[in-house]
């Protein structure tokens, strides 16, 4: 395995056995270098044991396959991923591998677990090789582990692994001051317990030409016009803001001030059981999101959007408030004008010509160019998608496009599941593709070929997405546009993002240069603070969870207000699956024909059939089978959750303020038996 000048001079301290983070550009190998490591280190150490962990699922097989391959020879090397059958036994995977790739979240949980076969100590492990290092920080996953690591160094432990760190952009945490950004900096490298941030000094001028950065530009698009389509849906949303009879509400239509306000009385109407606050304002949101999809893609994905929902709401709900008669209604009435106003294309989205015209400039210049261009949200990456193949010119040019999004669930859009990930990528690397529509999922880490053209298309992020995305165009002459509207909030914030990176730089510098002995006296200062920080955080959730009694606590249906149970007819399962044990309980919900597609293999259960309630259609959760028992799994959003101290909504049943017990099978077995022996009596 060879590396390059400046690869060796990054590692030189990890191979003494020191932790460090790497930071290097993006496509200048420091996963090859960390690989090199890994190597040295299985090969030095006795009875040595290395964890690469990634934060997203693609990583995983795609380490496995590209730069930790040639390990496999000397090696046993195994990787593992949430969608991996092998999760369920990891204890013995650590045990009879030497290297094991894994995302994250499946070592937080087998270090959380309480089963034999699925637990694992951090000091099992020699080596940490921790991949988009910078994400270490506040409650992720990467933070969560290093907690662990934290306090067994406080106690003054010293079998504890080595650390090593890969990035390309640390960032500066929000910071706008290089005195913030510098303390963002060392919180991080308190975090991982860096003794030293590697960059290349000696070899910066070979670094610099071997991997060249791409020309910028700003592809700027004209004002709309006319938006007829979008006058009409705020023409209707001012109508439904008029019922609402709501003061002191803005009428900004189609801006996030607008939605963060309305979440709010949406939630109010929820806690005070007023049906019709609740629904007006969850209509809003409907209609607030069409405008911010009309700001960003086609008028047709916006009526879409709107028709699909309105579909779902005849399909699945009873109607049974006037409010929600009341709100199908106007969108009945008010469909075949939108639909019109849709389809008219002399109105349509100005930034989609401008795309047209960027790509068009490039693919007819290069023919075998690549491309990416990444969206904020799954439902803009579709909508780009469907917009470039119904487009003949694009077509013409032999633009083959797919798109690329997350694993994750989402309500909104189908998720991709980590086999079409790799398919995508696979067709990329090939050739069959040439353009992906993407968010911010390929920003990070995922190898991709070398693109011709990146284009951030109407995006507000950080400084670290936008370095991380323009690190794609890593072809020769490559073109990183930024493409948002003249004189818009995106532009302003892609100037400040190039200022933050600048700031990065100079902070990350002043802490390379800071003497020794002040800079371990900082970071232990860091470390104490952070576990005391973590200590008091977690001792709060603790008393938070014993607030309330689950048995003075009660859900209600979100919708139509029905109560359901109590809290203490909640049980969790694998401390992440909240199902409802009251065998009474099966009268409240309904379940669908279908069972839902999750297509991932679990432990001890499979999905079955989604639920909602008996009375409305409220979407409530679905059904799990889990050894060999049917229980209802809900999701908290659904629900009204009434203490003694009031009504509350929650997004996350960790934010609940009562207790729930741990799921016991025999007790379960045991009382559903005796009411099945009751009922055969009566």
């Amino acid at each position: 395995m060879e590396l390059r000048d400046y690869q060796w001079e990054v590692i030189e301290p990890a191979l003494e056995g020191k932790n460090i983070i790497i930071w290097l550009p993006t496509g200048a190998g420091k996963t090859r270098a960390a690989a090199y490591v890994c190597k040295r280190h299985l090969e030095s150490h006795g009875k040595s044991k290395v964890a690469v962990l990634v934060n997203t699922v693609p990583l995983v097989d795609q380490h496995l396959k590209n730069e930790f391959s040639f390990l496999q020879n000397r090696f046993n090397v195994k990787a593992i991923s949430g969608e991996s059958v092998q999760k369920m036994i990891f204890s013995d995977i650590v045990k009879n591998n030497d290297l094991i790739i894994c995302t994250a979240k499946i070592l937080q949980n087998a270090m959380n677990s309480q089963d034999e076969e699925m637990h694992v100590e951090l000091t099992d492990f020699s080596l940490l090789v921790i991949d988009e290092c910078h994400h270490t920080h506040k409650e992720t996953t990467y933070n969560q582990i290093m907690k662990d690591y934290l306090e067994r160094k406080l106690k003054g432990q010293q079998n504890l692994p080595q650390i090593l760190g890969l990035t390309a952009s640390l960032g500066t945490g929000g910071a706008n001051s290089l005195v913030g950004a510098q303390d963002h900096i060392l919180q991080i490298c308190a975090n991982l317990d860096t003794e030293k941030i590697m960059s290349s000094d000696k070899h910066k001028f070979y670094l610099d030409t071997r991997i060249p950065q791409p020309k910028k530009q700003y592809d700027l698009s004209d004002p709309r016009l006319r938006d007829p389509f979008g006058q009409k849906l705020k023409k209707i949303m001012t109508e439904i803001y008029t019922y609402l009879e709501v003061p002191n509400l803005t009428t900004n239509f189609g801006s996030q001030i607008f939605e963060q306000q309305i979440v709010e009385i949406e939630k109010e109407g929820a806690k005070e059981f007023c049906q019709k606050t609740r629904v007006c304002a969850l209509h809003l949101r409907k209609y607030n999101d069409a405008l911010l999809i009309n700001d960003t893609v086609r008028m047709i994905d916006a009526f879409n959007t709107l028709d699909e929902f309105y579909e779902m709401e005849n399909a699945v709900k009873v109607l049974q408030h006037p409010a929600e008669r009341y709100l199908v209604g106007i969108f009945g009435r008010n469909r075949a004008e939108l639909l019109a106003l849709a389809e008219d294309r002399r109105n349509e989205n100005p930034n989609l010509e401008k795309l047209q015209q960027v790509l068009q400039e490039q693919f007819q210049e290069l023919k075998e160019s690549r491309g990416i261009i990444f969206t904020r949200t799954r439902q803009s990456a579709h909508s780009l998608h469907q917009w470039v193949k119904d487009n003949q010119a694009l077509c013409e040019l032999g633009i083959k496009a797919a798109v690329l999004t997350g694993a994750g669930y989402s309500n909104q859009t189908k998720h991709m599941t980590q086999l079409e990930q790799q398919n995508v990528i696979h067709n990329f690397r090939k050739g069959a593709l040439n353009l992906l529509l993407s968010t911010s999922v390929a920003e990070e880490g995922l190898d991709i070929p070398e693109c011709n053209i990146v284009v951030r298309y109407g995006l507000m992020t950080n400084e670290i997405a936008m370095m991380q995305a323009r690190g794609r165009a890593r072809a020769p002459n490559s073109i990183c546009s930024v493409l948002a509207k003249a004189n818009s909030k995106e532009v302003a914030r892609e100037k400040l993002n190039e200022t933050l990176e600048v700031l990065m730089e100079k902070a990350i510098e002043r802490v390379q240069q800071m003497p020794e002995r002040e800079y371990r006296l900082k970071i232990a200062k860091l470390q104490h603070e952070t576990v005391v920080i973590h200590k008091v955080r977690d001792a709060g959730r603790e008393q938070l969870r014993q607030l309330h009694n689950p048995d003075h606590v009660r859900l209600y249906c979100i919708n139509c207000n029905v109560a359901v149970c109590y809290g203490s007819d909640l049980c969790k399962i694998e401390k992440m699956h909240h199902v409802n044990i009251n065998p009474n309980f099966r009268f409240y919900y309904k379940k669908s024909p279908n069972h839902v597609l999750v297509p991932r293999q679990f432990k001890d259960w499979k999905p079955g059939s989604s639920i909602s309630c008996n009375a409305c259609g409220q979407a409530w959760g679905m059904e799990m089978i889990y050894q060999q028992s049917t229980l209802p799994m809900l999701s908290i959003k659904n629900f009204v959750v009434e203490t003694p101290d009031g009504r509350r909504i929650f997004k996350q049943w960790s934010k609940v303020t009562f207790d729930i017990k741990e799921f016991d099978y025999t007790e379960f077995f045991r009382n559903n038996n005796l009411l099945d022996t009751q009922d055969s009596e009566n």
